[in-house]
């Protein structure tokens, strides 16, 4: 059993493969942000990265793929989702890594950054909080979205940072709580999910 304090493993999700993507850019002002506190220590898991098919066959080549991710996802104690809006929803590559994987969001807080157009990415986050409460995952209340993402930012950060800062220490402030909590539930008591 971990000390209460020791900090937590979160695994940052960067959810879109499309050539061009705006969110590493996004991402890198993120993981400042989590790299800043004590409290947590960080993994990244990219889907660009991830070579994982649709048809959820387990072939040599899945079995590879799988094995750079799913260590990742199953070690986390807590994840950031970043996700952009695509036709009101979020992308088929970030859906394709969590319909991959069951256990390993189980019983663990999602925290959800989203960035788009005029609604933020707001529409993906409310139908990923409905994936994820499926695989028992809990997501967090607060959320970070960036409106317009492309002109909201310059020289990879926020043109004003007040805004975002203070969303983001809301949001972790949050996750870490959350993490905390079910982190000490699963090691009283497994999950019977």
């Amino acid at each position: 059993m971990q000390t209460p304090d020791a900090p937590l493993q979160v695994t940052v999700v960067i959810g879109s493969n499309r050539h061009g993507r705006f969110g590493p850019v996004v991402a890198d002002w993120l993981l400042t942000r989590l790299h800043d506190r004590g409290d947590l220590l960080v993994e990244v898991v990219d889907v660009a990265d991830a070579a994982l098919p649709t048809t959820f066959a387990r072939t040599p080549e899945t079995t590879a793929a799988l094995s750079s991710v799913t260590p990742k996802l199953a070690a986390a104690d807590a994840f950031v989702v970043l996700t952009p809006e695509y036709n009101h929803s979020y992308p088929a590559a970030l859906k394709n890594l969590i319909d991959w994987h069951y256990t390993e969001w189980q019983a663990k807080p999602v925290a959800l950054v989203s960035y788009g157009g005029v609604s933020g990415g707001l529409r993906a986050v409310e139908h990923l909080r409905q994936v994820f409460a499926e695989l028992h995952a809990v997501t967090v209340r607060d959320t970070v979205s960036f409106h317009n993402a492309g002109g909201a930012f310059e020289d990879g950060r926020p043109k004003d940072p007040t805004g975002p800062d203070a969303a983001a220490k809301t949001m972790l402030d949050q996750l870490v709580w959350w993490a905390r909590g079910l982190r000490e539930a699963r090691e009283r008591r497994p999950y019977g999910g």
